[in-house]
This record gives C-alpha cells, structure tokens and sequence, in this order.
C-alpha cells in the first residue's frame, strides 16, 4: 500500500502554527489555550442559537 504524503490543511492566518493531538490516555493537548481559541471562534462563528435572538446585542469585529 501507498502511504499518503502528509499534507498541511489550509488554515485562517490567525491559527498558522496551530496544533491540536490526542494524546494515549484520551486528553486533548494544544498549543493554544481555550481562551485563545473561544476569542477565534467568537470573532469568526455566528452561533446559531443565538443568530435570531432579538434581546442580545451581536456584535462582529471583522
């Protein structure tokens, strides 16, 4: 059998150097802290829970 080339996914300029792994008892490791990725994830992903709600304020700094 052929081994696939490992290839680099294409990722936002913001998360260049990014690495995530599970590790052999199941714990998630990271390079970056949840912190560092809820900031991303608020500032780029629309919750669909909350897209329709009237009562909150969503704003998107682009």
């Amino acid at each position: 059998m052929k081994r696939r080339k490992e290839k680099k996914p294409k990722v936002n300029e913001e998360l260049q150097g990014f690495d995530i792994r599970i590790n052999a008892s199941g714990e998630i490791e990271s390079n970056y802290t949840i912190d560092q990725l809820n900031r991303f994830l608020d500032k780029h992903v629309i919750d669909k829970k909350l897209k329709n709600r009237e009562d909150l304020d969503v704003v998107r700094e682009d």
